[in-house]
């Protein structure tokens, strides 16, 4: 995965986005392999969302995710026609 450092930006979640992606880095850079790392932060947001706002809200936010992943929003390096 490619880091961008967004470390220097006032957005809280730009920030924990560098965060997250120097975490995967140092992860794929032990041996860990991106799909277990992609479990393993799934897990890690799924958990806290559902403590967060329980089983029902996170249920139906997974459930619209579906849509997105399939209109290309999660796709990296796609190109438009």
């Amino acid at each position: 995965m490619q880091t961008t450092d967004f470390q220097d930006s006032e957005d809280k979640t730009f920030k924990a986005l560098s965060l997250i992606l120097e975490a995967w880095d140092e992860g794929t850079e032990n041996g860990v392999t991106p799909e277990q790392m992609a479990y393993a932060a799934l897990f890690a947001a799924l958990s806290d969302l559902v403590s967060l706002h329980g089983e029902d809200a996170v249920g139906k936010m997974a459930r619209g995710l579906e849509r997105r992943i399939e209109l290309g929003e999660f796709t990296l390096g796609r190109t438009t026609h």
